[in-house]
């Protein structure tokens, strides 16, 4: 197998589960893909919602745990109440994740060149190449996000614990600008990264090495003739999934506490002070609000996303001509 095969996919791994990036259809990939992502944020976005709820809650609402949040959303908003900022959200994420997506791949085959001469494990190859290509397309994709983050946040929190309330998306941009300009929408552009980044390479890092792991405790791992069934494909991926969602929530949470509290705060506090602040109200639990939710929108959301991401992977495949 020469090197530009191992990059596209790396050997001995279950044929149907990776395929190569340059051999889909990528029209068909991202329209077909924005739709099916659009229906999992749909299913899951209330999550985030309840989560950020938590993080940036004060006074009495901080001793709500997360049932408590989602029965006072609903009996103060309705279900609506579950969906603020989901208008914003649903309208960056496509350009998002298609810059996600594509980085993600073509960063993946060109680590494998790089991390071929090292002769390391299978598994540890994969969590390599994943990694890199996780930290690298979520470093390309928040340019994209963050300002989306902002708004939505902001949306999201609006008349809760003493929040400014908004008329909608194009609102909450109009009064950052009157304020900040556009550096505003880019309030706590650092910590983003510092969050998502690492995240995005744990997760990828995770995924690319449990999968693998399972596939070897399966003994599919060196066995080239033993197909598996689509219904083992897809439980090893969501399993790989579930695995690398739960290892990223506990790593990447009081990152995200603080970075939700920079981005919905209109006193606009320096990171050491909301530091300082959540310490004096919680002690450092406090870092760890909304870990529940998160856990599971991570678990979730992952578990979700892989194996929605896989099977459309399958289904854009284009068809090798005889």
């Amino acid at each position: 197998m020469d090197t530009s095969t191992r990059a596209a996919k790396i050997p001995s791994l279950p044929q149907q589960t990776e395929i190569n990036w340059d051999n889909l259809d990528m029209t068909k990939l991202y329209v077909v893909g924005a739709g099916m992502f659009s229906c999992v944020t749909v299913a899951l976005y209330p999550v985030s919602v309840i989560k950020t709820r938590m993080q940036v809650a004060s006074g009495e609402a901080m001793r709500r745990n997360a049932l408590a949040t989602f029965k006072n959303i609903l009996k103060v908003d309705g279900v609506p109440g579950l969906y603020r900022g989901f208008g914003t959200v649903i309208t960056g994420a496509i350009p998002a994740r298609i810059i996600f997506l594509t980085a993600l791949e073509k960063t993946k085959a060109t680590s494998l060149k790089l991390v071929e001469p090292l002769q390391l494990s299978e598994s540890m190859e994969a969590a390599l190449a994943n990694g890199l290509g996780g930290l690298t397309a979520s470093l390309c994709s928040q340019a994209v996000f963050v300002p989306i983050d902002v708004v939505s946040q902001k949306l999201m929190v609006q008349g809760y614990s003493g929040h400014v309330r908004y008329k909608g998306g194009i609102d909450v941009v109009q009064k950052i600008m009157k304020s900040d300009g556009p550096r505003g929408l880019y309030r706590g552009f650092g910590l983003s990264v510092m969050t998502y980044a690492p995240s995005s390479a744990v997760w990828w890092a995770s995924y690319g090495f449990s999968q693998r792991m399972i596939w070897s405790a399966l003994g599919h791992l060196n066995d080239k003739e033993d197909t598996p069934s689509q219904l083992k494909i897809v439980g090893v991926q969501a399993t790989g999934g579930m695995i690398a969602g739960a290892v990223t929530s506990c790593v990447s949470t009081p990152l995200d506490t603080i970075k939700t509290r920079l981005q919905v705060n209109q006193n606009k506090p320096k990171a050491s002070e909301v530091v300082r602040r959540l310490i004096a109200e919680d002690g450092w639990k406090g870092f760890y609000r909304g870990l529940g939710p998160r856990f599971f929108s991570s678990s979730a959301w992952g578990t979700s996303m892989i194996v929605c991401y896989e099977y459309l992977k399958r289904v854009c495949a284009k068809v090798e001509e005889a």
